[in-house]
Formats: C-alpha cells, structure tokens, sequence
C-alpha cells in the first residue's frame, strides 16, 4: 500500500532530543535572537511523552553548564536542583568489607564539593519551561525516525514517525502520517547510541578519525528513605565488589530532596562473561553490609536504566556534517571518572547554538558548522575530557586494582603538569567483540531476590512506568534470526536475557521450533536504555524508535 506524502513544516532549525544539550541549544539561539534582534525559529522533537520522561542519571550536576546558560537559575524557587553536596566519600568494598579512601588520594577535579545533587530527569523539564518561555516550540510525544536528505546528500530536517501501523506493519484506521519537519541547521541530542545519530556517524564516516566508541550500562533505583537514615547532600562512590576484578564500573548513593535516596550501578559494557547480568551486579551490590544498612526502613519508589557513553576523548566523533551536529551524548561528552556529563551536554549545546546562530547571520545554510568542531577542544569541555583520557583504557587494560591505580596517577600528571606518562591510549576492542563463549567461562549463579532489597526485573520495570502500543511492528529488529540461534545462543548461551535490564529478551522452550527454543522479544517491557544494540556480540540487534510516546516515564530519575 502506497503511503500517502507527509506535510511538513520549515525552521530555521531543527533539534532532536529534549536533553540537556538539545534544551541547551534551543535556549542559547533564541537569547542570541532576542540579543541581536534576529528572529529564530526553533523547534525540538522528543519522543518521550512529555519533556524529562526518558531522561535517567545519577545525578550530581557540576553547575558550569546551567551557570553559563541561565546565570541566575538559582534564585529560581522552582529551580530543580536545591541540594548541594556537603560530604564526599569514595569506598572500595571486597566481599564482606571495604575502606573509605581519603579525599586527598583524588585530584580536585573528582571533587563534589560546589556540585548539586538531584534529578535530571526535573532539571531537564525545567530547562523545557524556560524554552518554551522564550518561543521554542517542543514537540513531546513524536519521535525523530528518519534523517531527511537533499539531492546532494545534505541533511535537511527530520521525519517523525508514522502512528496506527499494526504489528504486521499494515496501517491500521487510525493510521497518520509523520511530518517532516525541514531546518536550515538540524541538532541531533538524542543521548547514547541514538538510532539516527548511528545513520549519520556511518553515512558521513564521523568516526574514522576517532577511536570506536565504549559504553557503560547504568542501572538505577529511587528510595524514600527513613529519617535516621537520610543525609541530606551526601554523595558516595565505590567500585570493586560485587565486579570482578577485570569487569570495570562501581555504584553511587546521593542523598537529596526530601529523604530522597539514587542509588545505582555502572557495569561497563566490555566485559567478557556472557552470564554476568548487570541488573543481578546491581541486586547484590546493595546487600553489601556497608551499603545494606542504608535501606533499613526505606522504601522503593522508581526505577530505570540507560547506557552512559565512556569513550570520552578519543572517541568523540567529528560533531559536524553538512547541514548538522551532535550534541551531548550523541557526541560521547561524558567524563566517565566523575560519572558526570550533564554539563558538558549543557556547554555542547551552547557552543553549537553559537555557530549555528553565527552561521544563519550570515546568510548560510546546509554548511558544516567549522566553528563548533574546531572550538570544543579548547573549551571547558576538552579541557575536562582529555584530564582523564586514558582512566578508561587503562581500567579496562589492567583490571580495577591495577588499573584504577594508574589511572589515579594519569589524573594527576595531567592536574599538575598538563601532561599524561601514556600519551592517549586506545580503548581495544569494542565491546561487542569483547565476550568469550560460554564455554570458556565459570557461569555466574545470583541468589532470588527477596523482593525487600533486592528484587526481580518484571517489577522493577513496573515502576519505571514503561508503556508501549502493543499493536504496533517490534522496535527491536533482529536482522538475522537463525544467526541469533546459532551464535548469540549456541555459542554465547543466550546473554540477551541477562544483559537486558527489562526483561526483554528470552530464549523460551519450544517443541514448535527446529531446535526446541525460541527467540522472543517482550518489546513492551523496553526501558531505551540501548544495551541490545551496544553489546550483542554479532551486532545483530538493531534499536529503533517505538510508535509515539512509547518507554518509560521517569519521576525524579
């Protein structure tokens, strides 16, 4: 059946993703149109159901960004983000103990103290207010599924998608078609492994001067906490136990609001056991006898997951093609040290505004924005990027004990002498390439959880609010499935089912099937945290965006 055309709509730009960085962008060119008297049209696409739905993350805010962009966001008594850090503490925890690392062993740079603790998840429907305030017009609800072209390949806008396709992919009466929606300028902030930032870094080879990107996945509770128990702008870290020594990541604890708990799990993707499930590491990090004591008394109340980027400065793509960028996430700017990236996507967004505000001055358009790519590494972003360049390398390369150790010391030649004893290392193998078969592993058995702490994926899922159109074709497309069978299974014994954070993904007896099991995809239950497209080891798995508002609702996340 012939589709019939879309209508469409022109700006002079076009952002894709509500986040910190795409906000970010709007605010900044619609200050600069009201400074120099220079109409802007700007719109932003999200395809959360409302602006902050699908934003996750820790979050202690390092205030650069929000300083920069609203200088005077703290005497907002609605600001989001009142609670300040007033104790740091960074644990190492083994088996059944642990020891608190002086502060003093860190550069300043991993300090907390003039940091904000809070939610990002507020802070990013915040930002979407002051947006619209200054004409920005937001569009929640409506996914960005196809990068618009002209004849000579120049990116000119976006498609949303279609809504009322069936699962068979047949429309069904309540079928509309998407707009287009066409920019002199089109921003892509569509956070980790975005589905059409992946088309353009391939189509345009953004990345064949950078490393390959690395990730992490980041799963997240949120407590109410009993009064004993809550102290108000405390932040901890740890790393070691439950990990094993050469599977890299740690946790956090940020005390905020009002007996407000977040506390979550950061496994990075490149481990090599296929039966290591990061949502079971998070389960039993929390039984640890110097964390458990916390949530005596407390109560669960939110949940959710999403892969954090962690390649960090050698893995920063080219940010500009003809006719757009990348911003925040979908430019990897996040530093993995201080598990912190809010203000870089912030700072991204600004700078991006700048060029392309610069650019439509002067009468451009469909140009590559040269002033954003070349000025961000001597901004305050490179210069907290390359800080920290080879942490990551060197964890992944040695191991936690070693690793971290050298890491530590590379921090601090770069804080006292701007240099680094390494140079810049490379990442290795991408994480997809870096499981071992079952075979070659000692297969790691969890305890059931007790549904008081520790708890299953199915309800954890529950509270994450997630909801998708049942009728609707699977955005989850596996590209061959007798591939998925006779190596993500056969050889890698199913590690779907167990890096997945949702539950989406079983391999189910079946006497119907040739080889007695079945595939199957509960594509319901996503949360879009992207895991299945970063660490399936063929790459056999490709994310895509749902029909409309479908994910998660996030509340204080």
């Amino acid at each position: 059946m012939a589709l019939p055309e879309r209508e469409g709509m022109d700006f002079d730009v076009v952002i894709v993703g509500a986040g910190p960085a795409g906000l970010a962008a709007a605010i900044r060119l619609k200050q600069l149109s009201a400074e120099k008297g220079e109409e802007v049209s700007v719109v932003v696409v999200e395809k959360g159901g409302e602006v902050g739905a699908h934003i996750l993350s820790g979050a202690v805010v390092d205030p650069i960004g929000l300083d920069t962009l609203l200088p005077e966001w703290r005497n907002d008594p609605d600001r989001p983000l009142k609670t300040a850090v007033e104790r740091d503490e960074f644990l190492f925890l083994t088996k059944n103990s642990g020891l608190t690392l002086p502060n003093a062993f860190f550069p300043k740079l991993m300090s907390n103290h003039g940091n904000f603790v809070g939610s990002l998840s507020n802070t990013v429907k915040w930002l979407g207010a002051q947006a619209e305030g200054l004409g920005v017009e937001i569009y929640p609800g409506f996914p960005a599924s196809e990068v618009l072209y002209d004849d000579r390949g120049t990116v000119q806008g976006v498609a949303t998608g279609d809504l009322g396709i069936s699962r068979s992919g047949e429309p069904r009466d309540d079928f509309t078609r998407g707009m287009e929606l066409r920019a002199k300028y089109t921003v892509f902030g569509e956070g980790a492994r975005g589905s059409l930032t992946k088309t353009l870094i391939e189509k345009f080879q953004l990345n064949r001067n950078s490393d390959h990107q690395k990730y992490g996945l980041g799963v997240k509770e949120l407590w109410q906490l009993a009064p004993d128990k809550f102290q108000p702008g405390l932040v901890q870290h740890t790393m070691g136990w439950p990990l094993p020594n050469k599977a890299g990541g740690g946790s956090w604890l940020y005390h905020f609001d009002d007996h407000l708990l977040s506390v979550g799990f950061v496994t990075h993707l490149n481990y090599e056991n296929p039966t290591l499930s990061p949502f079971e590491e998070f389960q039993r990090f929390k039984t640890h006898p110097m964390i458990a004591e916390t949530f005596e008394g407390a109560k669960r109340i939110g949940y959710g997951a999403r892969a954090i980027m962690e390649g960090g400065w050698q893995s920063v793509p080219k940010l500009v093609f003809p006719g757009g960028c990348l911003v925040g996430d979908s430019a990897g700017f996040v530093n993995v040290p201080r598990i912190k990236g809010s203000h870089n996507a912030i700072l991204s967004g600004i700078q991006a505004a700048e060029a392309i505000f610069d650019a439509l001055a002067q009468g451009r358009q469909g140009d590559e924005l040269t002033a954003y790519e070349q000025g961000w590494r001597d901004s305050p972003i490179g210069r907290d990027l390359k800080a920290v360049r080879n942490v990551k390398p060197l964890w992944s390369r040695y191991g936690t004990l070693v690793g971290v150790g050298l890491g530590g010391l590379d921090m601090w030649t770069n804080a006292i002498a701007n240099a680094s004893l390494f140079g810049t290392l490379g990442h290795g193998k991408p994480d997809h390439a870096c499981l071992k078969p079952l075979s070659e592993v000692t297969p790691i058995v969890y305890p059931k959880p007790d549904g008081k702490l520790t708890f299953d994926r199915l309800s954890s899922v529950y509270l994450s609010n997630t909801n998708h159109e049942e009728d609707q074709p699977v955005h989850l497309k596996v590209k061959n499935l007798e591939l998925q069978k006779t190596s993500e299974h056969d050889v890698f014994g199913g590690p779907s089912s167990r890096y997945c954070p949702a539950g989406v993904y079983e391999w189910v007896e079946d006497k119907a099937a040739s080889d007695g099991v079945r595939f199957q995809i509960n594509a319901q239950n996503c949360v879009h945290c992207k895991t299945c497209d970063i660490k399936d080891p063929n790459q056999n798995i490709n994310w895509v965006t749902p029909e409309g508002p479908g994910g998660p609702n996030y509340t204080n996340l």
